[in-house]
C-alpha cells in the first residue's frame, strides 16, 4: 500500500547518502517492515533484511566479534544471509533492532565504513527499554510512521481522485458541493470505523467485512497490552490502567482524564511518567492544556491536565465497543450512518487528533471552569500555532463537532477574549465548507490541510 513516508526515504537517501542510518519508528503494527522493504526493492540494486526477532545466533555473534575488521565481518555477513551486497547501491535493513542493541550500537562502525547504507526499524515501547548498556549512535537519523491518514486509506481502495478535489476546494475556500461532500463524508466515517493500521485497512480494502476488520483490530489491541506488560517496567500497571480507562475517559462530556477515576487517589505527579511512556510509545496521543494561547504553546502548557487519545481511532473503535461482538457490529453500522450523537462526538474527536499528529503538531486544548465568571468557563478542542510566529496572530482555536446541530457559544467567548493573539478560528463538522462571521467550518476531512498550510 503506498504510503506517504515513502518520499521522506527517497529525500533521506539522497541527502544523506549513506552519511546516516535512518530509523523508522512508530507503534506494533503500524508498516514499518513492510515499506522499508518496498523501498528497498525499488530504490537499490540489492538488499538484505535483518529480523532480528528470529535472527540466528551465528549472525548475531560476528557483531560482538568482527564489528573491528569490518572486512571479515561482511565476509560472514553477506554468507550468513545468503546476500550479494553491492558497494553503494545496496541497503542493510536491521528489522526489530530493538530485539538486538548491539546491531543499533554498531550502526556507528558501519556508517563510518561508508561501503552500503542502513535502515533500522523498531517500536519505541522496546526500542528505549533496550538501550542501557549501549552508545546511541548519533549518525541515526529518526522518522516516525504513524498509522495511514484519509488520503492514504483513499488509495487502499483505489481512489486517488478524492483528494486533490478536496485540496482544491480548500484553497479556494469554496464548497465542495452537497452531494459530492456526502460521499466523501461516508467514506471518512468508515476510515474512522476502519482507522489506518495497514492490516485493519487491507482487510478492509478486500473484504468490506467490518467484522472480519475488527478482529484485526482486537489482535493489535491484545498485543499492545501485552508489549505495556513486558517493558512497561515499574509504570505497566499505571499504563495499563490508563490504557483501559481511555474510552470512558473520552467518552465524557469533558475529555480531560481524571486521574482520580484511573486510580482511587491519582494525581498527575504520579502518572507523568507515565504519559510520557505510552506517549514515546506511539501507542496514544497526549493532548497537554495550554493557560493561554501565546506563541510558546509548550511554554505556556499546564502539564498537570491533559486529555488522553489513542493512535488509531479504529482501535478506539474497537477497544471501546469490543467487548461484546453484537453490540460492536450496530456501533459499527450506526457510525457508518453518523446517528450516534455521544460516541461519535468521542470518535470525531480523536480522529482530529490523530490527524493533527501525524502532520507533525503536539497537541494543545484551553479550557478554563472558572465558576465565577461564566464569560470565562469556556473550553477549546485544539490550539493550532503557525509554523512561523509573527508579533501576533500565532493561534488558531479549533472546535470540532460531531453533529450537524451545535453550538460555538466557548470559541465566541475564546474569540473575544484573546482576540489580539488568534489567527483564523477554525470549526470542524460533518457539513461542507462555509465561511461566517469570522469563523471558518470545515469539513472534518480537511483537518490536515488546515495544518499543512500553515
Amino acid at each position: 500500500m503506498k504510503r506517504k513516508i515513502y518520499d521522506k526515504l527517497l529525500e533521506w537517501k539522497v541527502k544523506s547518502n549513506g552519511s546516516t542510518a535512518l530509523l523508522i519508528d512508530g507503534a506494533r503494527r503500524v508498516g514499518k517492515s513492510y515499506i522499508v522493504e518496498e523501498f528497498a526493492k525499488r530504490e537499490y540494486a540489492s538488499y538484505v533484511l535483518v529480523d532480528f526477532s528470529k535472527a540466528q545466533s551465528k549472525l548475531k555473534r560476528i557483531f560482538n566479534e568482527y564489528l573491528d575488521d569490518l572486512d571479515t565481518f561482511f565476509l560472514y555477513f553477506e554468507r550468513i544471509t545468503h546476500a550479494r551486497l553491492v558497494k553503494g547501491n545496496s541497503l542493510v535493513i536491521f528489522d526489530e533492532v530493538q530485539k538486538f542493541p548491539r546491531a543499533r550500537e554498531a550502526i556507528k562502525h558501519l556508517v563510518a565504513d561508508g561501503r552500503y547504507h542502513y535502515m533500522e526499524t523498531g517500536s519505541l515501547i522496546s526500542i528505549n527499554k533496550n538501550v542501557k548498556d549501549i552508545l546511541i549512535p548519533s549518525e541515526e537519523h529518526r522518522i516516525p510512521l504513524y498509522p495511514m491518514d484519509f488520503e492514504e486509506f483513499l488509495w487502499a481502495m483505489g481512489d486517488t481522485a478524492t483528494m486533490p478535489l478536496v485540496q482544491k476546494c480548500f484553497l479556494d475556500m469554496k464548497p465542495i458541493g452537497e452531494d459530492v461532500h456526502r460521499q466523501i463524508m461516508d467514506v471518512f466515517r468508515q476510515y474512522m470505523v476502519v482507522g489506518g493500521m495497514p492490516q485493519a485497512v487491507a482487510k478492509f480494502a478486500s473484504t468490506r467485512d467490518l467484522e472480519a476488520v475488527d478482529s484485526v483490530k482486537r489482535d493489535i489491541l491484545a498485543l499492545y497490552r501485552a508489549d505495556i506488560q513486558k517493558y512497561g517496567g515499574v509504570l505497566r500497571h499505571k499504563a495499563l490502567s490508563v490504557f483501559k480507562a481511555i474510552p470512558s475517559q473520552l467518552s465524557r462530556h469533558e475529555k480531560r482524564l481524571m486521574l482520580s477515576e484511573v486510580r482511587e487517589g491519582g494525581r498527575m505527579r504520579d502518572f507523568e511518567s507515565t504519559f510520557d511512556w505510552l506517549e514515546s510509545a506511539m501507542t496514544v496521543n497526549v493532548c497537554r492544556r495550554a493557560t493561554e494561547p501565546n506563541v510558546g504553546l509548550e511554554l505556556a502548557s499546564d502539564r498537570q491536565s491533559v486529555k488522553c487519545y489513542m493512535g488509531d481511532t479504529g482501535l478506539l473503535v474497537s477497544h471501546a465497543f469490543g467487548e461484546n461482538e453484537l453490540a460492536a457490529k450496530d456501533i459499527h453500522n450506526r457510525l457508518l450512518l453518523g446517528d450516534i450523537e455521544l460516541n461519535e462526538g468521542m470518535v470525531v474527536e480523536n480522529v482530529v487528533a490523530q490527524m493533527i499528529r501525524a502532520v507533525g503538531h503536539s497537541l494543545y486544548f484551553y479550557s478554563d471552569a472558572d465558576r465565577k465568571s461564566a464569560k470565562d468557563r469556556m473550553e477549546i478542542d485544539f490550539l493550532l500555532a503557525k509554523s512561523r510566529t509573527e508579533r501576533n496572530c500565532n493561534i488558531s482555536p479549533i472546535e470540532v463537532k460531531s453533529g450537524k446541530r451545535y453550538s460555538i457559544v466557548s470559541l465566541n467567548k475564546f474569540r473575544a477574549k484573546y482576540r489580539r493573539f488568534l489567527d483564523t478560528p477554525f470549526v470542524l463538522h460533518p457539513k461542507d465548507l462555509k465561511a461566517a462571521d469570522g469563523v471558518t467550518y470545515l469539513p472534518l476531512y480537511m483537518t490536515p490541510l488546515i495544518v499543512t498550510r500553515r
